[in-house]
């Protein structure tokens, strides 16, 4: 039930009520945004300072918040004899551990209904009379599905997505408009493909021809499997291995415009944020966060829980635990010592040419006389 009071929103997030229980609000906003109509959040010190001129009169607040926070506040309103009247209205606070995830509570309550095609298959969708639709399937207009495909029970496939020959798709997995799922793949359950993404690609795979004189294209006769809960972003595209498998580890999400090549392996709840590359037969380990823009050479391999900085291009492997950063990329401590170099250039540059320019004007020196003599 969607909460609509301050006391049912402390009882949905499971948070400790600081003041009043009956305060009204109708939706979830930031510090920034929120009228006194709505809630808001508070996840740190620095955030806190927000409070004060915030219109919100209830706040989400993670109990690693010490800043003082006030539960009263003082804003202009109408009143019915002037429109200049300050009123004081209390406020409360809602104490959790974790804001961050108090806040998935309270998106979800508030999240319209998603817009799915309606149960079993659309008149203009084409299914091969091979193909196996699981009970409950939402199969919408323009989708298609290959020979000897599997559609398991509670899949819904938006309008326009394509599922190649012989692609297994497990529980409850959704495919976004336009994605396409190409011949072999096997997707585990509750996998989320959303619009354009494109699973089981040719790798980017060529040799020269014997002549010398063009390049030739190398078969990639393998799959990708997407393990239970991925999650794979808009554009993105994951290549077929050249042989087995490119293997992308349960609960791991990959953003928007990333690319998988061929042959690599990725472990369990790991991130990519959008723009990242990932070259030929990468290994990546579990927990690890990759930032965005992210480029990484073939053949090497990051250990699980790594971290690496936005921007980084990975030229070695990475151990376990680490955290890397820069062109090319190295221990996020020794490129923080690199950056502050680089920002001392300007001075020591001028301080240099004062330097030569005090050179450039004293007398030349005679080896046999030795310097001369200044008067």
């Amino acid at each position: 039930m969607t909460p609509k009071t301050s006391s049912q929103l402390a009882a949905l997030v499971g948070g400790a009520l600081e003041g009043p229980g009956d305060i009204a609000f109708t939706g979830l906003s930031s510090l920034a945004d929120a009228t006194e109509h709505e809630a808001t959040f508070i996840t740190s010190d620095a955030h806190a300072k927000l409070w004060a001129n915030c219109r919100a009169r209830i706040a989400i607040v993670a109990n690693q918040v010490k800043a003082p926070l006030s539960q009263q506040a003082a804003y202009a309103s109408i009143s019915a004899t002037s429109e200049h009247v300050v009123h004081a209205h209390p406020r409360a606070l809602i104490r959790v551990d974790n804001a961050d995830l108090a806040v998935v509570k309270v998106l979800e309550a508030f999240a319209p209904p998603a817009t799915l095609p309606a149960l079993g298959v659309h008149a203009c969708a084409v299914i091969d009379a091979s193909a196996t639709i699981g009970k409950d399937a939402r199969i919408g207009p323009l989708v298609s599905v290959g020979a000897g495909s599997t559609i398991a029970a509670g899949c819904v496939l938006h309008a326009g997505a394509r599922v190649g020959a012989n692609v297994t798709l497990g529980e409850h997995c959704v495919i976004h408009s336009n994605a396409f799922i190409d011949e072999r793949c096997v997707l585990g359950a509750r996998v989320i493909i959303h619009a354009s993404a494109v699973i089981g690609g040719d790798g980017f795979g060529y040799r020269p021809a014997a002549d010398g004189k063009s390049l030739t294209r190398i078969p990639h006769t393998g799959n990708v499997v997407l393990d239970d809960d991925v999650e794979i972003g808009a554009n993105t595209c994951v290549d077929r291995a050249k042989f087995g498998s490119t293997r992308i580890g349960a609960g791991t999400k990959i953003d928007n415009l990333c690319q998988i090549a061929h042959g690599c392996r990725i472990g369990r709840m790991t991130v990519i944020a959008g723009m990242s590359g990932l070259a030929g037969s990468v290994t990546v380990g579990n927990g690890v966060q990759i930032g965005g823009y992210c480029g990484i050479g073939d053949h090497k391999t990051i250990g699980d829980g790594a971290r690496l900085a936005a921007k980084s291009a990975v030229m070695n492997d990475i151990p376990a635990g680490a955290t890397w950063g820069g062109m090319p990329a190295q221990d996020i401590r020794e490129e923080l010592r690199v950056i502050a170099a680089i920002r001392k250039l300007p001075q020591w540059s001028r301080k240099l040419r004062t330097l030569l320019e005090e050179q450039t004007k004293l007398p030349a020196t005679d080896p046999l006389k030795g310097p001369p003599k200044v008067p």
